[in-house]
C-alpha cells in the first residue's frame, strides 16, 4: 500500500514560524512580505479583506491591487501587483513629518499616531509608492435613505466602518473630527493581530497562496527561505527606501 504525501499548507507553516518570532525580542525580528506574482490572479480578496479588518471608509484604501496589461494583441496577458505600504527600512515618509506622527516602531514597522498627525499629508507626496491614503471622515451611506439612522444618532448593522477598529492596539471610532478622521492612514502589517499571534489579514484571505509573511531573521523562516531566492526584486530599489516587501517573478 503506498503512502499518500499531503503537503504543508503555507499558511500552517508561516503560524509556526510567527509563533517562533514572537518568542523573541521585537528589535531581533524582521518582519517581511513576500508576494508571488507567478500566484496573484487578481481576486482582491486582499483588499477585500484590509478593508474588513481595519474597517476602513470610502477612498482609505491599505492594499491596492494594481492591473497591467502585457503584450500586443492577440498575444496579450495580465499582470496583477499588490501594493501594501514597503515598510521601508529607510522610510522617505517619516523625516518630513513636522510633528513626528509617522515613525518606525521597535518592529522596525512604519506607524502613524493618529493622535499626533495634524493631517497636513506631507507623508503622502514624499511616499514614492503612493501607499498612503488620508481619511477624510466619508461613511459609505452617507447622503443615501441608508445614512438616517446616523444622522439620528442611531448605528445600524451594515454601518460596518463605524464599528471601532483595532488598529495600533487600541479601538479607534469613526465618529464626528476625532481621529482616525482628518488623518493619513496607511498598512502597518496588521500590527494587532501579530500581537495576539495571528497572522495578517492580507495573508490569511489570500486564495492562491500568493502573499507570504514573516521574520526573514528566522533562517527556518519561509520567508527567509523565498527572500534568499534569485528571481526576487524590489521595487523602486534604486532610492534606498529599502522596501520590506518582496516580489517574486
Amino acid at each position: 500500500m503506498s503512502e499518500v504525501l499531503v503537503e504543508q499548507d503555507v499558511l500552517v507553516r508561516m503560524q509556526e514560524d510567527l509563533r517562533r518570532a514572537l518568542k523573541k525580542p521585537r528589535r531581533e525580528r524582521r518582519w517581511v512580505m513576500v508576494i508571488d506574482l507567478r500566484k496573484c490572479v487578481g481576486c482582491h480578496a486582499c483588499t477585500v479583506a484590509c478593508v474588513a479588518e481595519n474597517k476602513l471608509p470610502p477612498g482609505v484604501v491599505y492594499r491596492p491591487v494594481l492591473e497591467e496589461e502585457i503584450g500586443t494583441y492577440p498575444h496579450v496577458t495580465r499582470r496583477f501587483t499588490p501594493r501594501p505600504c514597503m515598510q521601508c527600512d529607510n522610510p522617505p515618509c517619516t523625516p518630513v513629518c513636522p510633528v513626528h506622527a509617522t515613525y518606525k516602531n521597535a518592529d522596525g514597522i512604519v506607524v502613524m499616531d493618529y493622535n499626533q498627525c495634524i493631517g497636513c499629508r506631507y507623508c503622502i507626496t514624499a511616499c514614492p509608492y503612493a501607499a498612503r491614503t488620508f481619511d477624510f471622515g466619508k461613511f459609505y451611506t452617507q447622503d443615501t435613505p441608508d445614512g438616517l439612522p446616523f444622522l439620528l444618532g442611531r448605528q445600524t448593522a451594515d454601518d460596518y466602518e463605524r464599528v471601532p477598529s483595532d488598529e495600533y492596539g487600541r479601538k479607534w471610532e469613526r465618529k464626528g473630527e476625532e481621529s482616525p478622521i482628518g488623518n493619513v492612514r496607511k498598512c502597518h502589517f496588521c500590527l494587532h493581530r501579530l500581537a495576539v499571534g495571528m497572522l495578517p489579514a492580507c495573508v490569511t484571505t489570500c486564495i492562491g497562496r500568493a502573499t507570504l509573511f514573516g521574520d526573514a531573521n528566522d533562517p527556518a523562516s519561509l520567508v527567509a527561505e523565498m527572500v534568499a531566492r534569485p528571481n526576487t526584486m524590489r521595487l523602486k530599489e534604486e532610492l534606498g527606501t529599502e522596501p520590506r516587501v518582496y516580489y517574486l517573478l
